[in-house]
């Protein structure tokens, strides 16, 4: 999805020259800013197919810029680059909605790849989603291309990554499945921070579908997860 809109905010200005440079060698189009008050307003004033955020920035954080944005939009794409690399940090990022986290020093064809991966997610086909038939989940109405998870006038948007993995728990209602296949299957890895991942994922879910209490999506010990449908 070249020619996308990317904002991008980091405060290490030859950081953000080189990154920008690369990005935009590839096709985007880029807007910068280095501290948190700026990015706010461009978030709070522009629409953007894709955010790419520090986190320790001046003036504003990167966690309350996330914030800002899944407050505008659910479901566009959100990447963090960041030092903070603990476990927690990464968590923390992707609770507040966050699609991946990436830690610096950072190789320019991840951050690339990244990118297009969740460009391509987002775009929604118009003929596919007329074609495509709606997951019922108990109560719940799910469109997968849709990004939409509703109940009567419960309405939830959801991140892509939160719509692939549904929608892998969806096809196989009231089996086992392995936590190394769902990773593999979502996240296209098996990895120690995917596995975490998963789990912030799933407490997401579990979240969303809480007000149907026909609906559950069971923990397996050291197995994996189960959705589960009764009724």
């Amino acid at each position: 999805m070249k020619n996308a809109r990317i904002l991008y905010v980091e405060d290490d200005l030859t950081l953000s020259f080189v990154t920008r440079d690369n990005l935009e060698r590839v096709g985007y189009t880029i807007d910068s800013c280095d501290d948190g008050i700026a990015a706010y307003e461009k978030i709070a004033n522009g629409n953007y197919d894709l955010y790419i955020l520090d986190v320790m920035l001046p003036k504003i954080d990167g966690y309350t810029l996330a914030r800002k944005i899944r407050e505008k939009n659910e479901a566009v794409p959100i990447l963090f680059l960041s030092a903070k690399s603990t476990p927690d940090d990464k968590i923390y990022g992707l609770q507040l909605g966050a699609d991946d986290y990436i830690t610096k020093p950072f190789s320019m064809e991840e951050l690339i790849l990244k990118i297009e991966i969740f460009l391509k997610r987002s775009r929604i086909d118009s003929s596919r989603l007329q074609k495509e038939p709606v997951y019922r989940i108990g109560d719940f109405a799910f469109s997968y291309s849709g990004l939409k998870l509703t109940k009567g006038d419960e309405l939830h948007s959801l991140t892509y990554r939160e719509a692939e993995l549904l929608a892998y728990l969806c096809d196989n209602t009231g089996a086992i499945l392995k936590r190394d296949d769902i990773l593999n299957k979502v996240w296209g890895n098996d990895h120690f921070f995917s596995s975490r991942s998963l789990d912030v994922f799933i407490s997401r879910l579990r979240k969303l579908l809480k007000s149907d209490a026909k609906v559950k999506i069971e923990n397996i010990h050291n197995i994996g997860y189960r959705l589960v449908v009764s009724g």
